[in-house]
Parts: C-alpha cells; sequence; structure tokens
C-alpha cells in the first residue's frame, strides 16, 4: 500500500480579512469551532512525519477508482501561503450525483445526473466524517483552495509537490473534469464517525434475518420487516434493523446498508436500504420528491415513480368504498411534554402543518365490524395512514392504541381460540412474539403492512448513466416488490373469511 507523507510547514498561511473574520469568545468552544479556529490561525512548527489516510476517505477512494492519484495527503506550496493542505482526489465527471439522478428518475427535474457537483458537494461526498456546518463555515472564511486540471502535474511516486497558485473556491462554483480541492490540514484532527458496535447473532437470529430478504442488487437490499422489531436504534433499544443489517446483510461490500425511508416498530412490511452512498442518496431523492412533489392540485400530473400499497385491517368501515384524503397534519405535544401525537390540522395555513394525502379502497368487510382496506400515500408523514384512518375516515387500525384507543374499549371481543404459547424454553428471534397479535387475542398487534411497492430500478440507472449521460432515464423499467403478510395478519384473515 501506498504511505502518503505529510510535511508541515512553520509558515503562515493568509488569514482571512474583512467582516467574515472570527472575533475570539470568552466561553468554551465545542469540537468544530475550535478545529474551525485552528484552520484560520498560524499552522505550528513540526517536523517531517508520515499520517494515515482516515477511514472514509479509504472507503471513498476504493469506491471512486476514477480518481488519478493514491496520494490524497500530499505537501501543497502556494507561492504567497506556502501553506499545507489537506488534498481531495481529482473531480471526474463520471461521478454520478446521486440527489439528481433520484430528482430525475421521479420525474421532478431534468437536471444533468453526471455533472451537477458543486464544489461543495465533492467536499461532503468526499469527506462524510465532516459536518456540513463545519465545511459551509470553511467556504464562507474563504479556507477552501482550488487547483484547475490544467495546472496539474503528476509524480511517479504518488506524492506530488506544486509551485503553483491556488485559486479561493466559493461552495457554488460547479467543478470541473481534473479539479482538487484543497482543505486546512487541521480537518484531519476532526474525529472520524465513531463505529457503532457490532451486532452479534446466534445461528437461528442470523438465519432468521437473511430468511427476510426479498430483494438484492448491487445497489438495494429490500427486507420484509417483521412487527415488533425497530427500524433504527436508540434508549433502550437492543436490536434495530439498521444495526442488524449493518453487521450481517453487507455481504462483502465495504460499506452497510443505509436507511432511506422508516417504518413504524409495530408495521411490518417492504423496507427498502441503499447497499452504496451514492446508491442510498438516489433513494432519498426519490422518496423525498414524491412527498414534496404531490398535492391535492396535480395528482394527475404526477409521473408517479415510486408507488406504495399498504394492508390494513380496521374496526368498523369508510362511508365510500373508495376515495382520496388530502388533509394537513400537524405535531401536538401531549403529557406535559413527555410525549406527542400526529393530528389534522383544522388551518391549512398553520405553520407547522404538513399536508398529506392518501388514496384508499375497500379490499373486504365483514359482518364482524372489521373492514380490509388498500391504502396508497402519496405523501410520506408521520403516522399518516394511521392518523388519516382514525381521524378521517372514522375507522382506526387494528393494534392502534395511540390513536383508536377508544375504538378498541368498545371492540367486541370474537369467541374463539386463543393460540397455544410456544414450549417452555423456545425462544423466538430477538423476543419477537411473531406467533400472537391476531384479533382472537384481548390486545391484538398492529395490523398495517407495507404489501407492494413500485420503484425505479436504482442498479440499472446508475449503470446506464455511467456508461453514458446521454442516456433516457424514462424508459427504464421499474421494480415491482411484494411482501407476504405477518402471521397475526394471515391468521386475522382467515378468521374473518371462514
Amino acid at each position: 500500500m501506498t504511505k502518503s507523507l505529510l510535511v508541515l510547514n512553520p509558515h503562515t498561511p493568509p488569514k482571512p480579512s474583512g467582516p467574515s473574520s472570527p472575533n475570539p469568545k470568552p466561553h468554551k468552544m465545542n469540537l468544530s469551532s475550535a478545529l474551525l479556529r485552528r484552520a484560520v490561525q498560524p499552522f505550528a512548527a513540526a517536523s517531517r512525519g508520515s499520517t494515515t489516510l482516515p477511514l472514509a476517505f479509504r472507503e471513498f477512494q476504493s469506491q471512486y477508482s476514477t480518481a488519478t492519484t493514491d496520494a490524497v495527503v500530499t505537501e501543497r506550496k502556494d507561492e504567497k501561503s506556502k501553506g499545507t493542505w489537506f488534498t481531495l482526489p481529482p473531480f471526474n465527471n463520471s461521478t454520478v450525483d446521486g440527489a439528481a439522478l433520484g430528482k430525475e428518475l421521479s420525474g421532478q427535474c431534468s437536471d444533468d445526473a453526471v455533472t451537477a457537483t458543486t464544489a461543495l458537494k465533492w467536499v461532503l461526498r468526499c469527506c462524510p466524517q465532516l459536518p456540513r456546518s463545519l465545511v459551509q463555515k470553511l467556504f464562507r472564511l474563504r479556507q477552501v483552495r482550488r487547483e484547475s486540471s490544467d495546472l496539474a502535474t503528476s509524480s511517479d511516486l504518488g506524492v506530488r509537490t506544486h509551485e503553483h497558485k491556488l485559486t479561493r473556491v466559493a461552495a457554488k462554483d460547479p467543478m470541473n473534469l481534473g479539479d482538487q480541492i484543497f482543505l486546512p490540514i487541521t480537518v484531519q484532527e476532526f474525529p472520524s464517525e465513531t463505529k457503532k458496535p457490532e451486532c452479534f447473532c446466534d445461528e437461528e437470529e442470523m438465519e432468521f434475518l437473511r430468511s427476510l430478504e426479498l430483494y438484492k442488487d448491487s445497489a438495494i437490499i429490500v427486507v420484509n420487516k417483521p412487527p415488533g422489531m425497530p427500524v433504527q436504534g436508540g434508549a433502550g433499544i437492543r436490536n434495530s434493523l439498521d444495526e442488524l443489517a449493518a453487521s450481517y446483510l453487507r455481504y462483502d461490500y465495504t460499506e452497510p446498508p443505509r436507511l432511506v425511508h422508516r417504518l413504524d416498530r409495530d408495521s411490518s412490511g417492504i423496507l427498502v436500504m441503499g447497499r452504496t452512498q451514492t446508491s442510498a442518496r438516489v433513494l432519498h431523492s426519490i422518496f423525498r420528491e414524491k412527498t414534496s412533489g404531490a398535492s391535492s392540485d396535480d395528482l394527475q400530473n404526477i409521473k408517479r415513480a415510486l408507488q406504495r400499497k399498504y394492508w390494513a385491517l380496521v374496526i368498523g368501515s369508510p362511508r365510500r368504498s373508495k376515495g382520496l384524503i388530502s388533509v394537513p397534519l400537524k405535531k401536538v405535544i401531549v403529557d406535559d411534554g413527555k410525549s406527542e401525537r400526529i393530528t389534522v390540522a383544522d388551518d391549512a395555513q398553520v405553520m407547522s402543518s404538513q399536508h398529506a394525502i392518501t388514496e384508499y379502497r375497500v379490499i373486504e368487510s365483514s359482518c364482524s365490524g372489521y373492514t380490509w382496506l388498500e391504502l396508497s400515500p402519496l405523501t410520506g408523514r408521520k403516522h399518516q395512514l394511521r392518523v388519516h384512518c382514525a381521524e378521517v375516515l372514522g375507522t382506526p387500525i387494528v393494534g392502534d392504541y395511540k390513536y383508536g384507543w377508544q375504538a378498541h374499549r368498545k371492540m367486541k371481543h370474537l369467541p374463539g381460540s386463543i393460540p397455544e404459547k410456544l414450549p417452555k424454553g423456545k425462544r423466538l428471534p430477538f423476543g419477537l412474539e411473531l406467533e400472537k397479535g391476531s384479533i382472537l387475542e384481548k390486545q391484538p398487534l398492529l395490523h398495517l403492512h407495507c404489501k407492494e411497492m413500485v420503484l425505479p430500478n436504482v442498479s440499472s440507472a446508475l449503470h446506464h448513466v455511467q456508461l453514458s449521460s446521454d442516456f433516457d432515464l424514462s424508459g427504464l423499467e421499474s421494480l415491482k416488490l411484494t411482501a407476504p403478510l405477518p402471521s397475526h395478519m394471515v391468521k386475522s384473515w382467515n378468521i374473518l373469511n371462514s
């Protein structure tokens, strides 16, 4: 492996002038502020030494093999500043801008997904361990330099020293082929992202986790999330799906799968994760554009690049067999600030409200007072489907005690046999109660399941765009994913249709 050399010069880089210069304050600064202060103060004299590339940069370098140099930390001598800089790989316009590609796949813009890269985006892409706020401050304080490709020279040793002048670059300046960005050397002292502790599963748990896979290609991995398993970690959460996937669904990839959307802990169904940083950006953009582009006024004109269909068992029956729900939702604080809930906003002009749209249709009704609904969210608001069913349709989802507790108190318990308990000593994976929760029980589980999803083929899009920037994405085929119902919903279906 090529070692990168670091030379610290005792020379002082030019200090920023004008109103953008920071004023020292007596209070204690946080880590980002301290690093930023060091970036604009004279560098301390030091002897020649060696340094290694941070993990995030090594992963970036292996992912973007088009970089023309192995040495990323080099000695840079500006004719005026004589400073030492932290060097990013040369920009290559074949690197895909994931956010722009996601927008194009969603039909929300026609920007070039290959070349639409600014200096700020390139720094953030190369340095995922640096906070966006810190990088933006470096640009504002004019502490970011660029060397255009026509000034670049090469060295057989992989360590490049130049006498050329480096020019300042603004955050929104576009990158050209071969351009290199230089940051103050002190950004190396910013700690790399803390590595999450690995989850350790036994053979049975690992086999169960792998059995959840619905689809996998070079860009995405899709799982059928079981009810009761949290998607993200937090206080009091031992096993979350994102942490388990990072440990056991990575396979031969150097980076873990990344979440791009959410499912409530008690709901189940299709959950999509990006397998690379670029594919995750594409998916993030697709899910975000679906929400920002939807309104009740232009539903007919929306390119439905992303479609989701949920199945839900509700208490009662809606007045109409199908329809469109289009109301604003807002967050309210309850229990003296200890918890929050989502509710319908009376006034759409309320600053905190967000428009939420859901299509619904009745699948099956029963004489027992239950109805199966198909719900298609056109936006992605928190608890959108649960609130729309409970507050708009007046038919709360079975097992939703947060928004339908009154209906559950009045709900008549169906006669029937309760499933037998597991034999003593038998343990379900991750402590999940997968054999319980049907409508025969006094406290059924949430009956909300993401059953179908249609989304653009991100893997194919990335492949074609990297080969040719002129590829027509409008003819790209979509992926259609289907997830079977969880066992408690299957039992409820069989009970109501027997």
